[in-house]
């Protein structure tokens, strides 16, 4: 069938405003602030017969681009070879095992069959990120598991909603091994509620246009992506490009974890080679092959992001070498911070192998770290238990085009923070600082964005607090002879007593009491290109703006700013020329 451009054009933004309304529904009808102020979470229409993406919310998680057609697929193949029941009307199937196409146990997918005269047309599947499916630490994030049964709960697909009505045995089975569990139907209903309305819109849609049409639009759409993501690749100069990023440590061993790439050509797609990475870790920073396929995906969708999200943009990328590494996870090693943090780790690999290639493109690196902060306990004077989980940003890398942007949420996500009030309202905290973290951003011509710090107090009762966040032993890689980024700090004070974690960033079940005190500061982005060709006047913008002090516009940037704030551009040049010497020699 030929369709014209406009029509083909509509149909796009039709499908495409189908998940947006559904990333809506799900977040203005959460209980979680995880999901109803911070948009953790994810809806998109995968094909009925492979799973294949069809088209994803704008505002959903761009990490889930992958993995949500990874898990779609896996169930299609276990109905199919009669592993898991077939489905009716109305049936919506549960599923978080990260081995079966997931991230970790806290991402939560629901899938419902979407028929169409009688015969299923497509599926609807969301993710959302409860905060808490049991394990052993509230919030799930345990920085020292070893295996996943003790981050949680690990769900295989099963219909929790048959014929449209919950199944209230599997239910209260969920609820019986999780944490706070009269809050999650909140969560579960509003999460169902948005597939709900998506079948809806997809109704309308069909109607409109026909299922024949719509159906022809969405292979010419998938045709055009994988095309136009071939073109953007034969771009890209002949290799072979290569980057290691490193992850800290796997929270129990404290040594660092080798994320090699070597990206190469091959014909008209893009081959990426993970061979020579770091084996299986005994902690949680394994990742499942779906997060890691994905990571590789989203890495390339911030690269060129004029290709639409379509099965069709990933057919010419192809991941390779993974087997036998931490990037390619088997049961029952552990995952819990493979989605947040191994997955902005492999972004930043991609970013580094082709920075060089595409210098006009990519950029230096992000602080790459979604902060995973989980505070448990129980609030005595509302005489119940609660589970908090905090996530942050940090800086951009700089680039071409500028500077890094400051606070910006993480590589694979548009995850906002919670604001203050709504946490401190929600759970028996105070939150005593929240601040840009000026000097953090790494210097170079274009510097890096600046972090995040913050300060949260417990003003009553008991709680534990963990911690799997990353880029506390390595800040985020410069390029092209930028800085480096400042990298995570965590500080626990206990009665005005400091603590770090011996894994820097990586910690759990740290006991707190009323007062007591968790300080954290996010990396700063990585500079791009040389610090000495930085305009002066924006080193002295930024000292004025106390971004960075007078010294640091020294040491970093060769740049003299006087006590006065005065920029001396004189004595600048002889420093600069100074310091380019030596650096020569």
């Amino acid at each position: 069938m030929s369709l014209d451009p406009i029509t083909l054009s509509v149909i796009q933004a039709g499908l495409q405003q189908v998940c947006d309304e559904m990333d809506l529904a799900f977040s203005r009808t959460a209980f979680s602030p995880v999901i109803a102020e911070a948009n953790d979470r994810s809806d998109g229409i995968y094909d009925a017969a492979d799973g294949a993406l069809i088209a994803q919310g704008a505002g959903g998680l761009p990490v889930f681009v992958g993995t949500m057609q990874y898990s779609t697929r896996t169930l299609i193949g276990m109905i199919s070879s009669g592993q898991v029941a077939a489905p009716q009307p109305g049936d919506i199937y549960i599923v978080n095992d990260p081995y079966l196409g997931g991230t970790h146990l806290m991402d939560v997918r629901f899938a419902r069959p979407y028929y169409r005269n009688g015969a299923l047309w497509c599926w609807l599947s969301n993710t959302g990120h409860w905060p808490d499916t049991g394990g052993a630490v509230p919030g799930g994030f345990s920085a020292s598991a070893t295996a996943v049964e003790q981050e949680g709960l690990r769900l295989p697909p099963v219909r929790l909603f048959k014929e449209g009505v919950l199944d209230t045995e599997i239910y209260s089975i969920i609820c019986s091994n999780i944490r706070v569990a009269d809050q999650r139907i909140g969560d579960v209903k509003a999460q169902a509620a948005a597939l709900e309305l998506g079948a809806e819109r997809l109704d309308l849609l069909l109607d409109r246009y026909g299922d024949n049409t719509v159906r022809a639009a969405i292979a010419e759409l998938k045709r055009r992506a994988a095309q136009q993501m071939r073109s953007f690749i034969g771009d890209i100069p002949a290799g072979p490009h290569n980057a290691t990023a490193w992850v800290d440590s796997d929270g129990v061993v404290n040594e660092p974890l080798a994320i090699r790439l070597q990206v190469t050509h091959d014909g008209g797609d893009l081959v990426f080679d993970f061979t020579g990475t770091s084996p299986p870790c005994k902690g949680p920073m394994n990742s499942v092959r779906a997060t890691t396929l994905s990571s590789v995906y989203l890495a390339m969708r911030h690269i060129f992001p004029e290709v639409p999200i379509s099965a069709g943009a990933f057919e010419p990328l192809h991941v390779i070498g993974i087997e036998g590494t931490f990037l390619d996870a088997q049961y029952p090693r552990p995952v819990s911070g493979c989605a947040a943090e191994v997955s902005q780790r492999i972004a930043e690999a991609v970013f580094a192998a082709l920075v060089g290639a595409l210098p006009d493109r990519v950029t230096a690196a992000p602080a790459g770290t979604s902060g995973n902060f989980a505070l448990g306990g129980h609030d005595p004077e509302r005489g119940r238990d609660f589970v908090m989980y905090q996530l942050s940003g940090g800086g951009y890398g700089g680039s071409a085009d500028g500077d890094g942007l400051s606070n910006g949420c993480s590589t694979i996500g548009i995850s906002k923070a919670p604001p203050v009030e709504i946490m401190e309202q929600a759970f028996p905290v105070l939150y005593r600082r929240y601040a840009l973290r000026e000097g953090s951003g790494g210097a170079g011509a274009m510097r890096g964005g600046f972090g995040l710090e913050y300060e949260v107090e417990l003003r009553r009762g008991r709680a534990q607090a963990s911690f799997v966040m990353d880029h506390g032993r390595f800040g985020p890689q410069g390029a092209l002879g930028g800085a480096d980024g400042a990298p995570n700090e965590v500080t626990v004070w206990h009665s005005d007593q400091p603590y770090t974690p011996e894994h820097l960033s990586k910690e759990q079940d740290i006991p707190l009491s009323p007062g007591d005190r968790v300080r954290v500061k996010t990396p700063g982005g990585g500079g791009y290109g040389d610090p000495f060709t930085r305009v002066p006047e924006a080193v002295a913008h930024d000292v004025a703006l106390e971004r960075y002090t007078s010294d640091q516009a020294r040491d970093f940037f060769g740049v003299v700013v006087t006590a006065a704030g005065e920029l001396n551009i004189a004595e600048t040049e002889i420093l600069r020329s100074k310091l380019g010497a030596a650096r020569s020699d």
